[in-house]
């Protein structure tokens, strides 16, 4: 990039049964704002055709759909070697569906009424390799989450390389808490959080920290009983 030339837009492919939430998102996620809509799909069958033909940063996902819902094109975008995050929009009584949703791999939720300015932060975070949990429905899509665990499967041996405090915040983090709260529960700096979450990422080959929780419970780091 030249020196003064602006930033490239973060591209951004939108998946949404219906045509008047597409358009509020277009009229949201505007190019001034660093934001290119590549493509739109009214399903997500449409998914692989759009992300063959565009190049995408972030896909911003609806999850009840016609044909192939939400929770099954996360996973089948997830499963590219070059699939992009997802970001999952849902109203407020969809847990079950957030739920399968964060299993899939997406990287983050947020609520269809949302500010505008929050749906900015999300795309942006989410785009950037980060990840996105609606403080407004976390407790319950982890609640349900808990309830519909699996057994765990064997530990993973990259498990061990965690060390005791990295196994503490680990398990904060399935339970929800915040880098703030894992810091208050733990007596050390927000930054030292941080820090134990890049390590985690890392010597898991994690994603984000939606897929922290899921590795969490799968390996048996957490139980449903916890609380």
């Amino acid at each position: 990039m030249t020196a003064g030339a602006a930033p490239a837009p973060v591209r951004v492919l939108l998946v949404d049964d219906q045509e008047l939430v597409r358009s509020g998102l277009r009229r949201i996620l505007r190019r001034r704002d660093g934001f290119e809509i590549v493509a739109e799909c009214g399903d997500g069958s449409e998914v692989p055709a759009a992300l063959d033909s565009d190049g995408v940063d972030v896909v911003v996902m609806d999850l009840r759909m016609r044909e192939v819902d939400g929770i099954t094109a996360t996973g089948r975008i997830l499963a590219r070697p070059d699939g992009p995050p997802v970001l999952v929009l849902t109203t407020f009584d969809d847990d079950e569906m957030l739920s399968g949703a964060l299993r899939a791999g997406a990287a983050g939720f947020l609520l269809k009424d949302s500010s505008a300015d929050d749906l900015i932060r999300a795309v942006r975070t989410v785009a950037t390799g980060g990840s996105w949990l609606d403080p407004a429905v976390t407790g319950r899509v982890l609640s349900r989450f808990r309830s519909f665990a699996p057994a765990p499967v064997t530990t993973d041996p990259a498990t061990t390389q965690l060390t005791a405090r990295e196994l503490e915040v680990l398990r904060a983090m399935a339970l929800g808490r915040s880098n703030g709260e894992i810091a208050a529960e733990l007596v050390i700096s927000e930054l030292t959080v941080k820090s134990h979450v890049g390590r985690i990422f890392t010597k898991l080959n994690l994603r984000d920290r939606p897929a922290a929780i899921v590795y969490a419970y799968d390996h048996g780091l957490v139980s449903p009983a916890t609380s």
